[in-house]
C-alpha cells in the first residue's frame, strides 16, 4: 500500500494519481524507478513528490465597458 503524503488530503491524493496514471497509460515516461502497474506507478510518484498539483489560478475578473 502507499502511503499518501503528508498534507493532502485522500481525495486530492487519489484524483491527481488517477490523472498521472492516465499520462502514463497514453505513454508518458514514468518518474520513478520500477515495473508497476499504472496507478501504483502514478501513486508511487505522487507520494514522492515528484508529481504535484498546481494551485488554481484565479481568473481575471470580465469587465463590461
Amino acid at each position: 500500500m502507499i502511503q499518501r503524503p503528508a498534507g493532502s488530503n485522500a481525495f486530492e491524493f487519489v484524483v491527481i494519481s488517477a490523472l498521472r496514471a492516465a499520462q502514463l497509460m497514453r505513454g508518458c515516461v514514468p518518474r520513478v524507478a520500477g515495473i508497476h502497474k499504472h496507478i501504483t506507478t502514478a501513486q508511487m510518484e505522487v507520494a514522492s513528490g515528484k508529481v504535484t498539483r498546481l494551485p488554481a489560478v484565479p481568473a481575471a475578473p470580465h469587465i463590461v465597458p
